[in-house]
């Protein structure tokens, strides 16, 4: 599988680690380099070892990750409740950074469904929150997103 060597490796030296986050890592960049299938295979191998261990930072991400996925692959149903789950483990582990993430997403499936509305509604509180680091990537896309639905 593409990607894979790495955790493979890192299985072997025995590390446990930030497996899901690794594996999610692996999984979006399948998914950019047009593998949207073996994305999937792998980002459920990373909900597998969640499900299955502690290991719950990166759950968010992953959800996200999903999300991706599963809007490439045509299954906005689907991409819809993987952002929602997204959104909630986020707003558990009270990680806003996650959180608008996982509601840029969403806004930008609702936005493809001409929902535009209802993305700036969820979007933008979120995205007020911030004061610093409006220069990185993440911020940065939530608000030409933003911008975008205007």
């Amino acid at each position: 599988m593409l990607g894979k060597q790495g955790v493979v490796l890192w299985n072997a030296l025995g590390a446990r680690v930030a497996l899901s986050g690794i594996l999610t890592q692996v999984a979006e960049s399948q998914l950019v380099g047009g593998h949207a299938h073996i994305a999937l295979q792998t980002a459920e191998e990373a909900l597998t070892w969640i499900d299955n261990n502690t290991e719950r930072l990166w759950e968010s991400l992953l959800r996200s990750c999903r999300g991706k996925i599963f809007q490439v692959l045509g299954s906005s149903e689907r991409a819809h409740e993987e952002y929602e789950a997204a959104l909630n483990v986020a707003r558990q582990q009270q990680s806003i950074f996650w959180e608008l993430y996982a509601a840029t997403g969403v806004a930008q499936l609702w936005r493809d469904q001409g929902k535009h509305a209802e993305a700036r509604e969820l979007l933008a509180p979120i995205y007020g929150w911030f004061t610093e680091g409006l220069d990185t990537p993440v911020l940065q896309d939530a608000k030409a997103l933003l911008d975008q639905l205007t």
